[in-house]
């Protein structure tokens, strides 16, 4: 059993050796714990500091790509190097590393293949009130639209197994967090939660640099996974929507129509038409995106097909170059001339 504990960071230095310090090296159940650090294009020596902490492995971007972008370069990196599990923690020290034997515990005794760690957001010391009530809506929220029942949600502390993370399949730029969960729960994938411990606040969010833009993000990142698994139902909610709202113009119409006034009224007619024929339009484009949904299942079945050989190919070598080097060597006997046979040599009678 081999886990990897990824940590995507971006300008790091000052706290990543802490954070690395903090990760066992030893875990009941686990035989190998390796630490992977993807350095999101980070311009103060975080590969350095890395490597000089004792990261077992160092993944670069050239570039600043986002938290979602090194989270998935993480995982990818992860399972190539053979991850039968994964946790991902934040370079800023937030999460404890010593929580981590209990965070994998599900994994390793086959009850979920993700799990999240709750970090106990209403009574923790470490956050500030405004956070905490942001983070209590945002988990209801996407609690409700994942189906899940996950206290912290937007927790990045989260163990996830080999199967699971072949499943996983990020497109959003901003956070993976919350398009994470809403695919484990579509997918039906084994989740669960379990309490974890936090370190004193090192610095800022860098994910954000005020409220209303998180909230912004936030709530752009929910609306748009939500409408790519359930498009049907998002725009049939529009629709009614329009519909409804071009009801109420034609009643207005109908009611002076039929008092004997309906001749200055001709404008209220032609609006609430047009709001019910854009709430049909948004129908039909629901029904569309409903059909190509099915298409984005198959089209993300064959991506964790592939995925799976890709990595197949790249650990098949090394099986078996550690199959040949274990393997003794056969000796091989080869028949040397026969004996001649015994002859019994009777004497002849006369």
């Amino acid at each position: 059993m081999k886990l990897i504990v990824q940590v995507p960071c971006f300008n790091e230095e000052a706290t990543l050796a802490r954070t690395l310090a903090d990760i066992p090296r030893a875990i009941p159940g686990v035989d190998v714990v390796e630490i992977l650090v993807i350095d999101d294009g980070s311009t103060d020596r975080t590969g350095e500091a890395a490597l000089a902490a004792g990261a077992h492995h160092l993944v670069r971007h050239t570039t600043n790509r986002g938290l979602a972008e090194a989270f998935r370069t993480g995982i990818d990196a992860c399972l190539s190097r053979g991850a039968d599990i994964i946790v991902n923690t934040d370079g800023d020290n937030q999460y404890a590393g010593r929580s981590i034997p209990d965070l994998i515990r599900p994994i390793l005794e086959r009850r979920a293949d993700v799990v999240i760690g709750d970090r106990h957001i209403a009574g923790n010391p470490h956050f500030a009130w405004t956070k905490k009530r942001l983070q209590t809506v945002g988990s209801f929220v996407v609690r409700r639209l994942s189906g899940t029942a996950v206290p912290d949600a937007v927790s990045g502390f989260r163990a996830i197994s080999r199967s699971a993370a072949l499943q996983l399949n990020i497109v959003s730029p901003f956070s993976y967090t919350i398009e994470m969960l809403i695919q484990v729960g579509k997918q039906r994938i084994a989740m669960t939660s379990v309490p974890v411990e936090t370190n004193p606040v090192t610095r800022h969010s860098r994910l954000f640099s005020n409220v209303p833009q998180f909230v912004l993000h936030s709530v752009t990142t929910m609306l748009r996974i939500y409408t790519m698994y359930h498009p049907l139902r998002m725009f049939s909610y529009v629709g009614v929507l329009l519909a409804v709202v071009g009801l109420a113009p034609i009643l207005r119409f109908l009611y002076f129509y039929f008092s004997g006034d309906g001749e200055g009224h001709i404008q209220s007619l032609v609006l609430g038409g047009a709001f019910l024929m854009m709430g049909f339009v948004a129908v039909l484009v629901g029904v569309v995106a409903d059909l190509i949904n099915f298409n984005r299942r198959l089209v993300e079945l064959t991506l964790q097909k592939v995925r799976d050989l890709e990595l197949d190919a790249q650990r098949r070598p090394a099986l078996e170059e550690i199959r040949t080097t274990a393997r003794p060597a056969r000796r091989r006997i080869f028949p040397g001339p026969r004996a001649p046979a015994a002859v019994s040599r009777q004497p002849r009678g006369r």
